[in-house]
This record gives structure tokens, C-alpha cells and sequence, in this order.
């Protein structure tokens, strides 16, 4: 597999690099640290950071900015950041308010985070874990479900709570609150090449894909023959609706989300066919998102994301952001 790389060992270094002098205005990088944090930092209010391995992009660097996360604390590819990058994050934009980590649900990044959280001294700082994933429980990476692409959901939705000025339990309270009503499916035709290694990372079949597979290329739930666009969309929804009951009523946000190397047309062609099966269910979708949010380096796939609002929550979701990868006003 061809990539467009200098040295491996220099992938993330060069990539914060990029990333901040292209976007100047909204971001800026710790000094000798892999965190990315807001350049027009809000003293007032209570501090965001999530993070993890790389090859998620724009996840999460791309979603640091007004409305959104303070810092962003970036691993090697796909390796969660040490407990040491974490506090230089906490420390970097850490205010009298509070911090709240926002962690995916995999091992190395909850030990690490919350390690980091536990070695602040003066910052009070709590934690929330991401477990949006419906397909299974108990992976490679991870005990219980795992956080994936629902996560940029609490991202928005916690970071304009903490804009509003609330404390740091109101804060976790709302974030908690999105995580309970937060269901997500993912599904690929393929494997990314994961650049130490330039080979995939697993085989599927010509006409085979993998169902239910996390965003590091661990296994799904089962491989099926490749169907339709409409087929496999209603299949993941019908999945999310086992988990989340609907009884008609709800309004929710949704999230169609590209692995990394599917098309935008692919993806609106999903988003085409979701929000028919959510409007025969009498569901009111209040936002939609379509595009790549949490990718998987440069994997061929999608996964269907669906967060249930309600009268605090949805007006949080539609607030303003301004983030690399995020903008609304």
C-alpha cells in the first residue's frame, strides 16, 4: 500500500505540525507534547479533553474549538496517549472550574486518562466513558462496549453545556445523560494499512464485508455478502432500534460516518435511506451529520450513529461550534 508519508516515526509529529499552522486562528500545540489545545482559551468555564490513537482523524484534534473540546490528547496510531501527555493536556487548559476527560471505552485510554485525572493536584477533574458501540460487547481492545464515532455527540453536546458556564457536575451530568441515549454500528468492505506495518490489517472476501467491527479493524460480530446500500442501512438501523425501543416521538441527532475512504456519495446515499426508515418510524431527526468524523485511517465503510435528544440536550446540539473539523453559527 502506497503512503504519502516521509518518515514513520515521524507521522504524528508532522501531522500536529500541519495541522497547526494551517489552522492558526483556532488551535495551537503544547510545547513538546502531543496535545492540541483552543488558542482563545475560555477561563470561565469548565475545560474539555478527550484524545487517544491517531488514524482517527478529525478525530479529536479537529473538534478543539469554541463549543467543543479545550484539548485534544493524540497516541501514536491507534495507541492510546500515556498518562504523562494526558496531564500536560489537564495542565495546559485545566481553570478553577474543573476538567472533564471525555474517554472512549478502551482499555489503554481509560487506564491512562483516568491515571492522568487522579495525578492532578490542584485541578478537580472527573471523567466520562464513551460505550456508544451496540454491536458487541468485549473486544481486542477493550471491556464492555466500545466508544466509537457517537463520541463527536458528546463532544457537542457537553461542550456547549460547559459554554453556558455550568459547573463541572452539570456538565458530567449532561455528558452521562448523552451516553445513555447514544447508539452506534459500524461496517466495512475492507482494512486500513496501518503505516508501521503497510499491510492490512485483516482479509475480507471480494464480496464480503465485516459487520459490527471496531474503529482500530478488530473484529465485528459476523461477515455477510455485500448487498445493497439500503439493505445493509436498514439492517445497522434495525440493530440500533433493538437497543434503543422507539415508540415514535423521538427526536434525536444522527451521524453518518465515513471510515475513511468512502465517498461522500456513498454516504448520503445512507443518509438518504436512514432518514426514510426514521421518518415510517415517526422519528424526528433535529440534525444530521454526514462525512468523516471518527475514520479508520483510510478504511471503506460507514457507521450509523443515534443520539436521543430531549428538551435540555437538542438545543446543545445545535449550538454554535467553531472547530477545524465542525463549524456552526
Amino acid at each position: 500500500m502506497k503512503k504519502i508519508l516521509n518518515k514513520v516515526e515521524n507521522i504524528i509529529n508532522e501531522m500536529l505540525d500541519g495541522m497547526i499552522l494551517s489552522h492558526p486562528d483556532l488551535i495551537k500545540r503544547v510545547p513538546n507534547a502531543n496535545v492540541i489545545i483552543r488558542k482563545n482559551l475560555n477561563q470561565h468555564k469548565v475545560a474539555l479533553i478527550s484524545g487517544g490513537g491517531c488514524g482517527h482523524e478529525p478525530a479529536h484534534g479537529g473538534f478543539v474549538g469554541e463549543g467543543m473540546l479545550d484539548a485534544a490528547v493524540c497516541g501514536e496510531v491507534f495507541s492510546s496517549p500515556g498518562p504523562d501527555q494526558v496531564l500536560e493536556g489537564i495542565n495546559s487548559v485545566g481553570t478553577d472550574k474543573g476538567v472533564l476527560l471525555i474517554i472512549k471505552n478502551y482499555t489503554g485510554d481509560v487506564l491512562n486518562f483516568e491515571m492522568a485525572g487522579e495525578m492532578t493536584e490542584s485541578i478537580k477533574c472527573e471523567s466520562v466513558i464513551v460505550n456508544d458501540d451496540i454491536a458487541l460487547e468485549n473486544s481486542t481492545y477493550t471491556v464492555g462496549k466500545r466508544g466509537i464515532a457517537g463520541t463527536i455527540f458528546v463532544h457537542k453536546i457537553a461542550g456547549a453545556k460547559a459554554e453556558q458556564g455550568a459547573s463541572l457536575q452539570e456538565v458530567k451530568a449532561t455528558a452521562l445523560k448523552v451516553i445513555d441515549h447514544l447508539y452506534s454500528i459500524g461496517m466495512s468492505l475492507g482494512a486500513c494499512i496501518v503505516p508501521a506495518s503497510r499491510t492490512a490489517s485483516f482479509e475480507l472476501g471480494v464480496n464480503e464485508v465485516e459487520m459490527g467491527l471496531g474503529i482500530h479493524g478488530e473484529p465485528g460480530t459476523h461477515r455477510m455478502e455485500l448487498q445493497t446500500a439500503d439493505d445493509h442501512t436498514l439492517y445497522m438501523m434495525d440493530k440500533i432500534f433493538e437497543v434503543m425501543n422507539p415508540k415514535g416521538g423521538e427526536r434525536i441527532g444522527l451521524m453518518i460516518n465515513g471510515m475513511g475512504a468512502t465517498p461522500l456519495m456513498e454516504l448520503y446515499i445512507v443518509a438518504r435511506k436512514a432518514q426514510q426508515i426514521l421518518k415510517e418510524k415517526n422519528i424526528s431527526v433535529i440534525d444530521t451529520f454526514v462525512g468523516n468524523y471518527m475514520t479508520s485511517i483510510e478504511m471503506p465503510g460507514f457507521s450509523i450513529s443515534i443520539v436521543e435528544l430531549d428538551p435540555e440536550t437538542e438545543p446543545l446540539l445545535l449550538a454554535k461550534a467553531n472547530t477545524i473539523a465542525l463549524k456552526r453559527f
